[in-house]
């Protein structure tokens, strides 16, 4: 299984040029992928810098032939001029066989004794997908970018999402055939992919990777490489947002996946975005 995770910021290139299939010309040259999570997709922001897309992903679905896109918009509003509805989120497309499909609103909490920063609401698309030795959550995420207090609330709460998804494998609820409560592909094997806009040595990343919960998540960049420095994914050529490049895009996987972890590979040459695509092959 081949998963390449990417920032796309709504598909504007360093050039600012607005390019969908650039981006999907160069996920392909970077792997036969067999499912792509895409963050920062946008639908109806016309106003966004290069000039988005009407509708980001109808555009994808038909540059990926078996594909199926799923589209999990974390905002969702009525544009100022009431004539569409504006979207801004995350994207699945995969050719893997889907499941289930789930859309989590992470936590987005006020701290009023703060100074307002810019923010807005995050979500975590989640694919329960079919692999060879059975059903995967794979889950792709964007956290909060201007506040760390609200970054580190929706780390937190990625854990606590797999942690009780875990439980509920371990445990199902009662199922009734043919109706809403009808069997569920609860498993413990987990993918967790995105822009999480913190560094590899930050609180942020430590709350992610707690232990105790029996089946933990695992950075798959540190079960790779032991003990070194994650390669960069962010700020490599535009430094608009900071003096140095970071490494914030990463892949966690269950401790129940780890063992499947073949390599990790970042494309530190591609300017299709301003962040880096990274793939992770699964054996």
């Amino acid at each position: 299984m081949k998963i390449i995770s990417w920032n796309t910021q709504w598909f504007k290139g360093l050039d600012g040029v607005v390019d969908i299939s650039r981006v999907v010309a160069q996920a392909r040259e970077m792997a036969d992928f067999d499912a792509l999570c895409l963050q920062e997709v946008a639908v109806n922001y016309g106003e966004l810098s290069g000039g988005a897309q009407a509708d980001q992903p109808a555009v994808l679905a038909t540059l990926l032939p078996g594909f199926q896109v799923f589209f999990s918009p974390a905002i969702d509003e009525l544009s100022a001029d009431g004539t569409c509805r504006q979207r801004f989120g995350n994207l699945i497309a995969t050719r893997l066989p889907v499941r289930m499909v789930q859309h989590v609103p992470l936590p987005y909490p006020s701290f009023p004794s703060d100074e307002p920063v810019l923010s807005m609401q995050r979500i975590c698309a989640i694919c329960t997908v079919q692999a060879e030795w059975g059903p995967v959550r794979l889950m792709t995420s964007h956290l909060e970018y201007y506040s760390q207090a609200i970054r580190l609330a929706q780390a937190e709460a990625l854990r606590d999402l797999h942690v009780q998804a875990t439980a509920l494998a371990g445990h199902p609820p009662r199922e009734l055939a043919g109706t809403p409560y009808q069997t569920k592909p609860h498993t413990v094997d987990a993918i967790l992919c995105g822009d999480f806009n913190f560094a590899h040595d930050s609180v942020e990343h430590a709350a992610v990777v707690a232990t105790g919960s029996g089946n933990d998540w695992r950075n798959a960049w540190d079960h790779l490489h032991p003990g070194q420095r994650p390669p960069a994914t962010f700020r490599l050529f535009d430094r608009t947002y900071g003096p140095e490049p970071v490494g914030c895009d990463f892949f966690f996987v269950s401790e129940s996946v780890i063992h499947r972890v073949r390599n990790l590979v970042v494309d530190q040459q591609t300017r299709a975005s301003d962040h880096q695509p990274v793939l992770l092959e699964i054996g």
